[in-house]
């Protein structure tokens, strides 16, 4: 009885209200008259190709587009991850790949029709602004995952092999610089910062990259991977200082409007250390309960978002707004875990490979056309390896470790990736760097860090396992770290 007590409602519900509607309809006609009404015209077609035409319509849209950009690059993505996977490289290596294949470099140039359907020229101001939302949210992820207590007491050690690591590869990319800047520096854009940015951009380290490949082989809970971890999360904070510095003396009109600049930075890094760090840690005490912690996400997600604006007014780019933004986070271990699970993977497997494919989309291989422009990409590749590698690796052998663990840092610390291609995003963005230029460094980028993996595996054959490669036992974690090696 109730069963069709419910069917009688739900009949007589439709029946009424349908005709109210109708009625209203047809009432409304009337309102029509003196308002000019436009019809639509009238299509000779036949109603399959108007549909054809409205589909096909719908299919070009922007949304529709950025959808279809966004499918094809997760796809592309997880295939080139998948299979670097399978050869020993870091997933990100698929992926940088993958941005490059569907760029001009091979499926524009083999299959333009293809290219242009999906990467339309006027929907990449779209997939940019997507992909930087990407970058400000790994940059945070990275910011909360750099702990400064162990960089603050790191041993004397990491200190000497970072900052060796930064210092030898920027020189030599000024030098560099200075032999190619007649030749290939942009029109216009003064050798300073061309040389500036060349060193910048042959100092980098993937720390993200460094400490995935330590993971995966099992020496991130070693002596050895907490040395060479925590050099380049100190080679990182660096790196970044030296950009923000770099990127000020690039905007800048006059030596006035940087020193200008500078001050605002150092004014904000103050405030947000001083200021903003102690305010977030008491909002996030404050909502602490016996058996809950509430989070207030809004407000964290806030001081990301307004600290990379504040970053990007001020003239030294909201990624470094964003990096801040991470590091002032409050310091427990469980906020911070618990806050990176929840947008990390966003921000990877999402709006990061959106990154990959749009710098793809930038590299031109095929300008390298002739025989002085690779020979100029293999002098950048190796100014890169000799700085970068035989700096840290030279440094590390200084100050005592053997020659296995001096070769092992060296190849680690020669990894850059990701970080270095949003370096030399920047630079392009800026001006700074040509397309052949900013081509020849995404080579260096690709290479460096693919090298890793095979020379750490040379390096187990000829020398075996070392003492610092033993596991650190339980309670010396913050020793090994903290204490002379």
């Amino acid at each position: 009885m109730k069963k069709f007590r419910n069917i009688l409602f739900y009949v007589v519900l439709l029946g009424v209200f349908s005709f109210l509607i109708y009625y209203v309809l047809m009432a409304g006609d009337s309102l029509e008259q003196g308002r000019h009404i436009v019809k639509l015209a009238a299509s000779d077609k036949s109603p399959f190709h108007q549909f054809m035409d409205g589909f096909i319509k719908n299919l070009t849209g922007p949304l529709a587009t950025l959808l279809a950009q966004i499918a094809v690059i997760i796809i592309a993505g997880n295939l080139a991850g998948w299979v670097c996977k399978k050869l020993g490289q870091p997933r990100v290596i698929g992926e940088i790949f993958a941005g490059i294949a569907l760029g001009p470099s091979l499926i524009g140039r083999f299959f333009p029709a293809f290219s242009h359907t999906i990467f339309p020229a006027a929907s990449l101001g779209s997939l940019q602004f997507l992909s930087q939302i990407g970058l400000i949210i790994f940059m945070f992820v990275i910011g909360m995952e750099l702990d400064l207590r162990a960089i603050k007491n790191k041993s004397k050690d990491a200190i000497v092999i970072s900052h060796a690591s930064i210092v030898v590869p920027f020189t030599l990319g000024l030098g560099l610089a200075y032999y190619i800047y007649r030749s290939l520096a942009p029109v216009g854009i003064p050798f300073f910062s061309f040389g500036l940015f060349m060193g910048i951009s042959m100092s980098i380290t993937a720390f993200p990259v460094l400490a995935r490949i330590c993971q995966e082989r099992g020496i991130n809970k070693t002596r050895l991977g907490a040395l060479v971890i925590t050099c380049a999360a100190a080679d990182d904070i660096t790196a970044w200082c030296l950009l923000t510095v770099v990127i000020a003396v690039v905007k800048a009109g006059s030596v006035m409007s940087f020193v200008y600049t500078v001050l605002m930075a150092i004014t904000y890094v103050i405030l947000m250390l001083k200021a903003v760090k102690p305010l977030l840690k008491k909002i996030y005490t404050s909502n602490i309960k016996p058996g809950y912690v509430g989070i207030p996400v809004s407000m964290f997600f806030l001081t990301l978002i307004i600290s990379a604006y504040a970053t990007e007014a001020i003239g030294i780019h909201a990624l470094f707004g964003a990096f801040m933004a991470g590091i002032v986070m409050p310091d427990n271990i469980t906020f911070r875990s618990v806050f990176i699970e929840r947008i990390k993977d966003v921000a990877l497997f999402l709006l990061l490979p959106l990154f990959f494919v749009f710098t793809g989309l930038r590299t031109q291989v095929g300008l390298l056309n002739n025989i002085y422009l690779w020979g100029i990409c293999g002098l950048v590749i190796l100014v890169a390896i000799t700085g970068k590698f035989l700096g840290s690796a030279s440094a590390a052998k200084f100050i005592g470790q053997n020659w296995k663990n001096s070769l092992s840092i060296g190849a680690l610390m020669n990894t850059r990736g990701l970080v270095e291609l949003i370096v030399l995003n920047i630079g392009y963005d800026l001006g700074v760097l040509n397309k052949e230029v900013f081509a020849m460094l995404v080579i260096m980028a690709l290479i460096t860090t693919i090298m890793t993996v095979p020379i750490l595996n040379l390096l187990d054959k000829l020398f075996g396992k070392t003492p610092e490669e033993e596991l650190i036992p339980e309670g010396e974690e913050e020793a090994a770290i903290g204490g002379d090696q």
